[in-house]
């Protein structure tokens, strides 16, 4: 299938930025007298909704993890927002991709104003067409809400010749709740049995095999 419409999820696809949700997150629990032992221990973190992780790994409940985000959003948005890499060969895939006529669409659960702001940061806002992330108040994180807003936004109705890129299996499950094809890429923080687990429809290993997947 030639996919004419590509979106990516932002956590994990586009950027590496584990050093800053991780420090983010630890910030946040040592609100709540909570040691993290190593950073590693928090990469889970990285791709769902922070809601979800704070409810799942903590057990907190819905307020205390709502409270827990707000905490996260002090050390994220003035540091840790740029605590973050490009993935090498990012920046010429998508400059390859526009050549050829493809429509770009970021899909990610992370707060769409922040996913503004590290795009312009990294000089990649201007390959795609739209930025669809979550609102500050959480809602619209689930990945099928966010696919199916950055759709309607764009005037897309024909989702046959539409992909999703990520590297979680919430970016393949969304996709599937959404109607889109799916692409898992082993580069970020998913692993190849969760991406098969949830039905990938194409998985690649490196940036490399995205770009001969996609081109």
């Amino acid at each position: 299938m030639a996919y004419q419409t590509i979106l990516f999820d932002l956590d994990g696809t586009l950027t590496d930025p584990g050093v800053g949700i991780t420090n983010s997150v630890a910030y946040a629990l040592g609100k709540y007298k909570i040691a993290v032992p190593e950073r590693a221990a928090l990469y889970k973190f990285i791709g769902p909704p922070l809601i979800d992780s704070f409810e799942r790994y903590y057990g907190f409940s819905r307020e205390r993890a709502m409270e827990a985000v707000n905490f996260y959003r002090e050390y994220f948005s003035e540091t840790g927002i740029f605590e973050n890499q490009v993935y090498d060969g990012i920046g010429e895939l998508l400059k390859d991709l526009r050549a050829a006529g493809k429509r770009l669409v970021v899909a990610t659960s992370k707060p769409e104003q922040f996913a503004v702001r590290i795009l312009e940061h990294f000089a990649l806002a201007d390959y795609f067409d739209y930025i669809a992330g979550a609102n500050m108040d959480e809602s619209r994180t689930k990945k099928a809400e966010v696919i199916t807003y950055a759709l309607k936004v764009c005037g897309i109705t024909d989702r046959r010749p539409v992909l999703m890129v990520g590297d979680r299996e919430h970016d393949v499950l969304g996709a599937k709740e959404a109607g889109v094809a799916s692409l898992g890429v082993l580069y970020g923080y998913g692993d190849r049995e969760e991406l098969e687990r949830a039905g990938a429809d194409i998985i690649a290993e490196r940036v490399a095999d995205l770009r001969d997947s996609l081109l």
